[in-house]
């Protein structure tokens, strides 16, 4: 592997990590914080939504963001030639 590999390899990594860290943020700022009011007028399993982003939505999609980082990880991996 080349240096120069290894940095596109490492850029398009933070990449990845910058929107992923950004869309949690939102989902657990936004939708938690800031649209609460917004979001309770919905309600999910008898608890507004607001609340429920606020208690476990943030948790459920960070859980799901480990798993789309993975994904993507094991392309960029076979992509760049580090995969076993």
């Amino acid at each position: 592997m080349t240096k120069n590999n290894a940095q596109a390899y490492w850029k398009e990594n933070i990449k990845y990590l910058f929107i992923l860290l950004t869309i949690w943020f939102l989902v657990s700022y936004g939708a938690g914080i800031l649209f609460k009011d917004a979001l309770n007028q919905i309600k999910m399993g008898g608890f507004k939504l607001g609340f429920w982003f606020a208690q476990q939505g943030s948790i459920y999609v960070f859980v799901i963001l480990i798993f789309v980082y993975v994904r993507l990880m094991n392309k960029l991996d076979k992509k760049y030639g580090y995969d076993e």
